[in-house]
């Protein structure tokens, strides 16, 4: 994947996700890192309702498909 970052990273606090964007990090591949926080994988394919929130900035990720 070679994907240039153009989206701010945690610019919005509620994400839509698919499966075929797992497995899921926060920030997204698609985020800037330069000014963000550590990558951290987040199981939502896991979790209750396939929702979770990043633990280091709280966005929200629901998984719609």
């Amino acid at each position: 994947m070679n994907q240039t970052a153009a989206a701010p990273a945690n610019a919005e606090k509620r994400y839509t996700v698919h499966r075929s964007d797992l497995p899921l990090s926060c920030p997204l591949p698609s985020m800037a890192l330069w000014n963000s926080h550590p990558r951290v994988y987040l199981a939502i394919e896991d979790a209750p309702g396939h929702e979770v929130q990043c633990p280091y900035c709280g966005s929200h990720f629901v998984l719609a498909d």
